[in-house]
């Protein structure tokens, strides 16, 4: 046991195998497929949740039309129809949250791998990219309006979020 894999003094007291495979797995970490994979999983996660939160609280009223033809099923119909809507509104939802997360993760590392910098002009540019992507299906305008508003919002949070 030599412990000398480098690692910047963590793998003090490892062998020379376990040395290179702690570094092997910080490398896996620190790659853009890696950060992709995980931003768009945890986006497709809390997107799950947040459409279930928002999914049930929209319900129908006794009072107009849809919330009446509601309101004659049984209990059994009723319960069945909302959970059906809840789980196709959530997913729906996270599959956006997903792609959101995705590309904005992969663009950002891209960049940063790119720029060999970490800082606030990444995130704009990502956001920037990430939003003229999601907006491209709708026309150039609205890709161009996409492109600014993720910019901002991403310049907002990351300003906020390096602040010391």
């Amino acid at each position: 046991m030599s412990g000398g894999g480098g690692g910047g003094g963590q793998t003090v007291g490892m062998s020379d195998q376990e040395a290179a495979m702690v570094k092997a797995m910080q490398g896996a970490m620190e790659s853009c497929p890696f950060k992709t994979v995980i931003s768009g999983g945890m986006g497709f996660a809390l997107g799950g949740a947040f459409g279930l939160f928002m999914s049930s609280m929209s319900y129908d009223t006794p009072l107009s039309a849809s919330g009446q033809q509601l309101a004659n099923l049984p209990l059994r119909e009723q319960l069945r129809r909302g959970f059906k809507d809840m789980g196709s509104r959530s997913f729906s939802s996270a599959k956006n949250f997903g792609l959101v997360g995705a590309i904005f993760a992969g663009t950002e590392c891209c960049i940063e791998g790119y720029r060999a910098k970490n800082d606030l002009t990444n995130g704009i540019a990502a956001g920037c990219i990430t939003g003229g992507v999601l907006g491209a299906k709708a026309g150039p305008q609205a890709a161009a309006i996409g492109c600014v508003g993720f910019a901002a919002f991403s310049a907002a949070i990351d300003s906020y979020m390096r602040m010391d």
